[in-house]
């Protein structure tokens, strides 16, 4: 086996073992070889993550590539490989494998095979999605996460599953409609211009074509549109809180871990570097949008009874700072959005799984239900004032060091750094720290009132091997942030390197096309001039 197909292994091994698992019949079977799949692929990204070698620059091809051509006739491939960008995702992806199918172990109680040949296969899709070197290729994994979700809400969810399950589809497929229309305009002008006339979906050849300043706006309109509605951005985010209150824990968590994360890499990954005029001139508007997202999100957990749903619209507010980090257009910030895609994965992965272990206990999610339950679950208490205080932000934990980043680098940044911006974004720090410790307080301390809670059971031997890697990390990437950090450096400063020379082409070229076309002007002025 040569390297090159390790990547192509930690896509689809998932995809086998679906398959396996519908071959199955029991049920024990069935959720070992779930296991088995996840795990030997979660070990298979490790293989993955170490032969990385992050000094290697990406301008030319990405590492670890795996690929061959589709179609004699167009130029769209299966191309895949590893770079700066992507590469802790793929390993928080894999990470959150295993742990949602321990998760489950318990919780899930009638169509197991189907559920876990589900879960693997979304797994497969959202990997398939970071990895992708075309954007064909891209968006058939896009899509390919939308039917297992579906199912996975519609099938194992709450008492509304089917209306969360259809409104997670239909904002979800109009967004990603227009995509391929944009997706195909793109192809048939950069072959044209960069491919001798052969359709192409090549990352690298549509990073090589500068798409023209008139066409860009509304290609970056359709291109951001579908990625802001997976986000969630302010205002497309409605379906999330429905989609996460009504799905079962593990789909809870691949939700919030990795499939939002879809949303912000495919703004960093394709509306940035393809279309930089329009992105710095629509910068103040997605800054603005995501402070209100970061501040909305905020206050509306603040009133929430339901545990679940406070966690649910924390993640609009979370990631309204990645996408101001993003539109910040400089290092630090840039630096601050890719680490703080995994740190949002890593601390509300945790808190959805820590509310799934109080529901499978207590079968409510209201937060008036509890109550002083840390005198009975004590190692389940500590695991949650430790996620809830990452998710906050304090310093020496993961949470910290992305939003401290996004914010120093916004701070400085000249497409949104308006004072009053970034200090109403900044308040968003604090007002998690309200929402979350008044959850905390309302869940876990105070009197002990109700019979039912003095009877819970601590975490078991199963639910101490879910929770407990994800706190390590918590704690490993806050206290020595800079070893990941090294990791995604090299890949964001080529990203923002290749936004600011292209943008000053195009400018310059559309500048020059002005020239000649007052020159154009001027000459048949002259001409009509003369006749006359």
């Amino acid at each position: 086996m040569s390297v090159s197909h390790v990547t192509s292994l930690v896509i689809f091994l998932p995809l086998l073992g679906a398959v396996v698992t519908l071959l199955l019949r029991s049920d024990a079977a069935i959720k070992w070889t779930a296991l088995v799949s996840t795990t030997a692929t979660f070990l298979l990204s490790i293989v993955l993550f170490s032969g990385f070698d992050s000094s290697i620059s990406t301008a030319t091809a990405p590492q670890l590539v795996d690929q061959f051509r589709w179609f004699s006739s167009v130029d769209v491939k299966y191309f895949v490989g590893i770079d700066g960008l992507n590469v802790l995702l793929v390993l928080l992806t894999t990470l959150l494998g295993p742990i949602v199918v321990l998760s489950s172990w318990n919780y899930i109680s009638h169509s197991i095979r189907g559920y876990y040949a589900l879960i693997l296969i979304l797994q497969t899709g959202v990997t398939g999605v970071f990895c992708s070197f075309d954007v064909i290729l891209f968006y058939v994994f896009f899509e390919l996460t939308l039917i297992p979700m579906y199912f996975v809400i519609g099938i194992w969810g709450g008492e509304n599953r089917i209306y969360a399950a259809v409104k997670f589809v239909l904002y979800t497929l109009v967004g990603s409609l227009l995509l391929l229309a944009a997706i195909l305009y793109l192809g048939y002008h950069a072959g044209d211009a960069v491919n001798a006339g052969v359709f192409t979906t090549d990352w690298y050849k549509l990073l090589a074509y500068g798409v023209p300043v008139g066409a860009q706006g509304w290609l970056f309109f359709l291109f951001a549109l579908a990625f802001a509605i997976k986000v969630p951005l302010f205002p497309f985010h409605t379906w999330l809180p429905d989609a996460h209150v009504q799905a079962p824990t593990g789909g809870s968590v691949i939700l919030a871990g990795v499939l939002l994360k879809m949303g912000t890499y495919g703004l960093v990954r394709f509306c940035l570097p393809f279309f930089p005029v329009a992105a710095q001139e629509y910068a103040m508007l997605f800054g603005v949008l995501a402070v209100i997202g970061i501040v909305y999100g905020a206050l509306v957990s603040r009133v929430q009874p339901d545990a679940k749903k406070l966690v649910a619209y924390s993640s609009v507010s979370h990631l309204g700072f990645v996408v101001l980090g993003i539109f910040a257009f400089n290092s630090e910030a840039m630096q601050g959005a890719v680490i703080q895609m995994v740190n949002h994965g890593l601390s509300t992965g945790a808190l959805f799984l820590i509310l799934g272990m109080l529901y499978e206990r207590r079968h409510t999610r209201l937060m008036s239900d509890y109550g002083g339950i840390a005198r009975s679950v004590p190692v389940l208490s500590f695991f949650m004032v430790f996620s809830v205080l990452a998710s906050a932000g304090l310093p020496g934990l993961n949470g910290f060091v992305g939003e401290f980043l996004i914010l120093i680098g916004a701070f400085k940044s000249s497409a949104v750094g308006h004072p009053l911006l970034i200090g109403i974004a900044t308040t968003g720090v604090i007002l998690a720290a309200v929402y979350l410790l008044w959850m905390v307080y309302r869940v876990f301390f105070g009197p002990l009132t109700r019979d039912e809670n003095r009877e819970m059971k601590d975490l078991n031997l199963r639910e101490l091997v879910l929770i407990a890697p994800l706190a390590v990390l918590m704690f490993v990437m806050g206290f020595a942030p800079n070893y990941f950090l090294k990791q995604t450096e090299p890949a964001t400063t080529f990203l923002l390197e290749t936004v600011s020379a292209k943008r000053a082409a195009a400018l310059d070229a559309e500048e020059k096309k002005m020239v000649r076309g007052e020159d154009d002007n001027s000459e048949s002025l002259s001409e009509t001039v003369s006749l006359d």
